[in-house]
């Protein structure tokens, strides 16, 4: 079966999508703007909310965290201090654990490095984000994979070989996986997106489960992502799109957010079953606007019908016109008056009475 369970909760084809709300750095390094968004991405209904850990003495090379970085979306005049500006300690990540249990959404983050996993696991995370940078990096894999974590892995900038690599180095360890179709472009326009994709991932790994980690701008790409198949759908979200850092501005705000859950949600109703029938509630518009036999004109007993003596007429209540090869050629049992319904038990044997 494909499924797995995040705290409790089962995630299968079955269900709802799982929806993580990315906060990642939009808390701009300020605890006050991540406890609001915690409360926003729950008001909206989101599932889980999320962060991004990093290590970053030991990320980076010493020329990338030494290098200068200014403009608009910068927190540092390096690279290095910039990152550190907006990076959570453990006091950060146990305050917002504590707040997301208190409202309802399971607290995660994406780990970036070997540190990080540990120190996710020590937190006590109900799952652990790989991001699609680390889509080759089977070594980090290999070590999330034992932590006992559902991982989910993001597959932005990836090939199908690189994919299965990374199946390959997770799940013989853990077999609690999501592999989301995602495309490392920001914003994503929607000729980028492949999500047929999850198409592929849904036949090749039969029993995993599958997501869309987005971003692109709005809601539909994610209901349609759930159509086809994924059950776990990654946004980012933000306090005000227009605000500085690199994410903001194909972030979701909270109305959007909570329309894309609401529209998930329709989504599988809308989906249904795989079952062609007629449903109850259609019966009363059938019956109006449907059709039935009925008789031309006057016609006598023991008549033999003719095409010319059957008329096909609404309401739909009788012998419906796909009938129609099994009432011509037969004999009436009793006379019938004009738009008199033409049914089976009106008819005589049909070697009887013949013109």
């Amino acid at each position: 079966m494909r499924a797995l369970t995040v705290n409790g909760r089962t995630i299968s084809d079955e269900t709802d999508a799982y929806v993580i709300a990315e906060i990642g750095h939009n808390h701009e390094g300020d605890l006050g703007k991540a406890e609001e968004l915690v409360r926003q991405a729950a008001a909206a209904g989101a599932s889980a909310v999320k962060l991004q850990k990093r290590d970053n003495r030991s990320l980076f090379t010493r020329a990338m965290f030494d290098s200068p970085y200014t403009g608009r979306n910068s927190f540092g005049p390096t690279y290095g201090a910039h990152r550190e500006f907006l990076e959570f300690g453990t006091a950060e990540y146990t305050h917002l654990q504590q707040l997301s249990a208190e409202l309802g959404v399971d607290f995660m983050a994406t780990a970036f490095d070997f540190a990080s996993v540990d120190f996710l696991a020590e937190l006590g995370v109900p799952a652990i984000k790989i991001a699609s940078g680390d889509i080759r990096n089977t070594p980090l894999l290999a070590y999330a994979a034992k932590a006992g974590k559902p991982l989910v892995v993001s597959t932005g900038g990836a090939d199908m070989e690189a994919v299965r690599r990374a199946a390959a180095t997770v799940l013989p360890i853990n077999p609690d996986l999501v592999l989301l179709q995602c495309t490392a472009m920001y914003p994503a326009e929607p000729e980028v997106l492949n999500l047929a994709v999850l198409e592929s991932y849904r036949a090749e790994f039969p029993e995993t489960v599958v997501g869309f980690s987005g971003h692109d701008l709005g809601p539909w790409a994610a209901w349609t992502a759930y159509a086809l198949g994924a059950r776990v759908v990654e946004k980012h979200v933000t306090l005000d799109r227009t605000a500085p850092g690199s994410d903001h501005a194909f972030s979701m705000e909270q109305p959007d957010l909570a329309e894309m859950v609401d529209g998930l949600r329709r989504v599988r109703r809308s989906l249904g079953g795989p079952v062609k029938d007629v449903l109850d509630g259609e019966r009363p518009a059938m019956n109006k606007m449907g059709k039935k036999l009925v008789a031309q004109r006057d016609l006598p007993a023991g008549h033999r019908l003719t095409l010319e003596d059957v008329a096909i007429k609404s309401p739909g209540d009788g012998l419906t016109p796909d009938r129609l090869a099994d009432v011509v050629g037969r004999h009436l049992g009793r006379a019938l008056p004009a738009d008199a319904d033409i049914t089976l038990d009106a008819l005589a044997d049909a070697d009887a009475g013949r013109d």
